[in-house]
């Protein structure tokens, strides 16, 4: 048992690092075996707002990835956490209807809303949907986002994702959301903190340079960035932040681990 590897907290991205579309990467099961091998603490962190842990975690087990729901820190239940610790009692929520069981003691649509939450809802965006959440912002509402992604990867490509809506309400209630899951740093250290671990003992493994990267780094983890999912060298040229290292894949993780034990 290498107590190098025990004193590491490993935290990883899902959808671009582990799976893309409905097909697991390449390597990614062994990984998480050889995680559990060498009993690494590790957890897996998403800014997903479709589904809940368990649903996420039955879908991952379809594609031969050994996760359990309680491993998994997603922005829905961060927000659930939020609205429960701010007392929100008539939030707005703008979700999928995958996830709205989860907010089952909440009144989801009331006439004058304590808050607005965004999630990813697809092709019902439209104009008239976006100028009642300006209207309830401008009446006082907070504006919540589950996260605040450029866009993400499908199998057919990039899509774009909610972080347009959230920028656009922003610039026009002149109101800055508050953002619950990646690169939010207090997602990033509850995560550590259920590893019983300090956040300079862990590092964080995705596909995003903003989100998962920068995010992480701003938590006091080290951000390794993977070559599979969202990944462009254009994105990263771009960013400002430096990753602490880059990987072609999950794959490639162990040996990394391995090396930086010396």
């Amino acid at each position: 048992m290498n107590e190098h590897l025990q004193r590491h907290g490993v935290l990883l991205d899902i959808d671009g690092v582990l799976h893309v579309g409905n097909e697991a990467v390449d390597g990614a099961t062994e990984v998480l075996q050889w995680l559990r091998a060498r009993e690494v603490p590790h957890r897996f962190i998403t800014n997903t707002s479709t589904r809940t842990a368990e649903a996420l975690a039955e879908q991952l087990g379809g594609m031969g990835l050994d996760v359990t729901a309680d491993q998994i820190f997603s922005a829905v239940t961060a927000t659930q956490r939020y609205l429960q610790d701010r007392g929100h009692q008539r939030p707005l929520l703008i979700v999928n209807d995958t996830v709205r069981a989860a907010f089952s003691k909440a009144d989801s649509d009331p006439e004058d809303p304590d808050c607005v939450v965004i999630g990813d809802i697809g092709p019902r965006w439209n104009h008239a949907l976006l100028d009642r959440l300006f209207r309830a912002l401008m009446q006082g509402a907070e504006l919540i986002a589950m996260h605040r992604n450029r866009y993400w990867q499908r199998a057919e490509g990039l899509c774009l994702d909610i972080g347009c809506y959230v920028a656009g309400l922003e610039y026009a209630a002149q109101v800055e959301a508050t953002v619950v899951g990646k690169p939010n740093a207090a997602f990033f250290q509850l995560a550590a903190a259920d590893m019983a671990l300090d956040p300079a003992q862990c590092l964080m493994v995705g596909d995003d340079i903003d989100s998962d990267v920068a995010g992480a780094q701003a938590a006091g983890i080290r951000g390794l960035l993977v070559q599979t999912g969202k990944y462009r060298d254009t994105a990263l040229q771009r960013a400002a932040a430096t990753p602490d290292a880059v990987l072609p894949s999950i794959a490639a993780l162990p040996d990394w681990l391995q090396a930086e034990g010396g």
